[in-house]
């Protein structure tokens, strides 16, 4: 009886350290698995991103030999941002969805991805040449959604500070063939707002170099005075290029276009040998590393 009853006590005991051991692991099992989950979720958290914002263009060459080329040099200057792309012309957006199914967010489609994905830094970065009217546009946007993330910081155009005058003044002639005899013109958009100035001013800065004139297609100074300042100069070779980040609408067929009221026609009426060169100012590393500058800028004020 006694042997019989030690065998049931000791075959309980056995039982009891089998059951805390199983209990155990059990524990450890569950620590181990609530840690995976918390790196899992620290790894998958949602980069902060960098909104490339431009007005576009259809011309689907130039678009990624220049607003590409920018977005990949601002990408590859910060790898641990997500470069995002917004247009602000919806008329190209639809253009491009209807012709070639490509889609591009606007801008206010852009901050609703941003805030459905959960994004919580956001640096937004024109590449347009000025705090013109799309830039008012672009910043209020920006104001309206801030309180939907924990920072919101818009970079700057292309020519804003003093700086950015003087390097693109240099860089112009650079990436022209810079000859003596050519008047070489470049050609930007212009508008009513109070940044047509930058015009005027980047024409100061070019000072140096006699033979380079700024007109616009829209504004000041226009057509008929960089004529004069190519006849005035006894020029008889023009080089005609956008001073816009594309080569699009405006560059063929403003500029370079076989309309009798393009800028190739009317030099070429006024006895000018014209030469068009078909590069948005985005396709040239030294453009493109001001706005790289600018994005750097923008990220500082974000921390």
């Amino acid at each position: 009886m006694m042997k019989k009853w030690f065998k049931i006590m000791l075959t309980g005991v056995l039982a009891v350290s089998m059951a805390v051991v199983v209990c155990a692991c059990g524990k450890t099992d569950n620590a181990s698995s609530q840690t995976q989950t918390t790196t899992s979720t620290t790894q998958t958290e949602t980069k902060p991103v960098i909104l490339v914002v431009s007005f576009g263009t259809s011309y689907n060459d130039s678009r990624e030999k220049t607003i590409g080329a920018i977005e990949n040099a601002v990408q590859s200057a910060n790898p641990d941002y997500e470069v995002r792309r917004a247009f602000t012309s919806q008329i190209i957006i639809d253009k491009l969805k209807e012709r070639d199914n490509l889609e591009i967010d606007n801008v206010e489609q852009a901050f609703d991805r941003l805030v459905s994905d959960k994004v919580k830094k956001v640096v937004v970065q024109p590449t347009h040449l000025m705090n013109g009217y799309e830039y008012d546009d672009l910043a209020e946007a920006a104001e309206q959604y801030k309180d939907k993330f924990d920072a919101v910081v818009m970079g700057k155009p292309l020519l804003s500070s003093d700086d950015d005058f003087q390097k693109v003044a240099e860089i112009l002639p650079k990436i022209t063939a810079n000859k003596d005899d050519t008047a070489y013109v470049f050609m930007g958009h212009g508008t009513e707002h109070d940044a047509n100035g930058i015009y005027a001013k980047l024409q100061t800065q070019l000072s140096n170099n006699k033979n380079y004139f700024i007109g616009t297609v829209e504004a000041t100074p226009t057509l008929d005075d960089v004529v004069k300042l190519a006849k005035d100069g006894g020029y008889q070779k023009v080089a005609l290029q956008p001073l816009m980040v594309v080569a699009g609408d405006h560059a063929n067929n403003d500029m370079a276009g076989d309309e009798e009221d393009s800028w190739k026609s009317v030099f070429t009426k006024e006895g000018f040998e014209v030469e068009c060169v078909l590069k948005g100012l985005g396709e040239f590393t030294e453009i493109q590393n001001i706005y790289v500058d600018h994005v750097k800028t923008a990220i500082a004020e974000l921390k």
